[in-house]
């Protein structure tokens, strides 16, 4: 067991580590980004990553505190299902609505990696072989999927 200290620099280290493996990899507009923070630079639409003890998880989270609004960019996702499936060359597990431990409510669209933890570093080349297609394949997706979005809110 870790303190949380210790927890907290070794996740520290794994998200250094993945960001130096990812940045020579350029976005689908050939551009430098930053794959750890992703910006879809739509407001309240994120993509995430986590890594914890029991797995990893790679997700689209819709955070908007209007619940028509998020349930308005969840019906737009699921219109582009087929192309963001196609895209991922897998299907992703669809959550119109999640409540978080901290109360909040989302919409969540992901995939999960189970039995590995970011605790051991023996394991980190299969979190980081589970994240780079995802986020690479995401960034693919919202280059032309994006604009779907715009002026929704």
């Amino acid at each position: 067991m870790y303190s949380r200290g210790e927890a907290s620099t070794i996740r520290q280290e794994f998200w250094t580590a993945f960001g130096r493996y990812m940045n020579p990899v350029p976005s689908a507009e050939g551009v430098n980004v930053n794959w750890i923070n992703y910006h879809t630079r739509i407001r309240d639409v994120h993509f995430r990553m986590d890594a914890g003890p029991k797995g990893a998880f790679i997700s689209i989270t819709l955070e908007h505190r209007d619940a028509e609004i998020r349930e308005l960019f969840f019906e737009q996702f699921l219109e582009l299902k087929e192309l963001l499936h196609s895209t991922l060359e897998e299907e992703w597990a669809w959550q119109p609505t999640v409540t978080l431990p901290d109360g909040r409510v989302i919409s969540r669209i992901g995939k999960e990696l189970t039995d590995v933890s970011i605790f051991n570093k023996d394991q980190w080349p299969d979190l980081i072989s589970f994240f780079k297609p995802r986020i690479i394949a995401l960034d693919s997706f919202w280059e032309n999927a994006r604009y779907s979005f715009e002026g929704l809110t």
